[in-house]
């Protein structure tokens, strides 16, 4: 499992590692099942604090991607189809929100919004 933290982001760290890990179960690359690192092997390997590896696993396991278990350690959740097609949902329309954004301020239209997202999308 690789993660990668960044101190130039503005992001706090634990959510750039709730942020990957919930990238790697959704593109499959860590299955249901599957064993997380201890947040004590987490933190040693990141170089950070314990308690931000505890809180990224505690919003994990809220959001129902992993689960935890006393003094057996945290393992990838089964992946509710529903669950992951809202959490892509959610990350599609963040980033359709910038994109929207960014029109907005260069004065583009929806009318070309549209024909860009059909472009893009493989439409007409």
């Amino acid at each position: 499992m690789d993660i990668i933290i960044s101190n130039s982001t503005g992001e706090p760290i634990y959510e750039q590692i709730v942020s990957q890990i919930k990238a790697q179960i959704m593109s499959g690359e860590l299955k249901a099942g599957d064993a997380l690192p201890s947040m004590r092997a987490l933190a040693q390997a990141l170089r950070i604090s314990v308690i931000t590896t505890k809180r990224a696993y505690e919003e994990l396991e809220r959001d129902g991607f992993i689960e935890s278990y006393t003094g057996k350690g945290s393992f990838v959740k089964t992946q509710n189809a529903e669950l992951l097609k809202e959490e892509y949902l959610r990350k599609v329309e963040a980033l359709l929100g910038e994109a929207c954004d960014t029109a907005k301020m260069c004065d583009i239209s929806l009318e070309e919004m549209i024909s860009i997202v059909e472009m893009i999308y493989g439409g007409n």
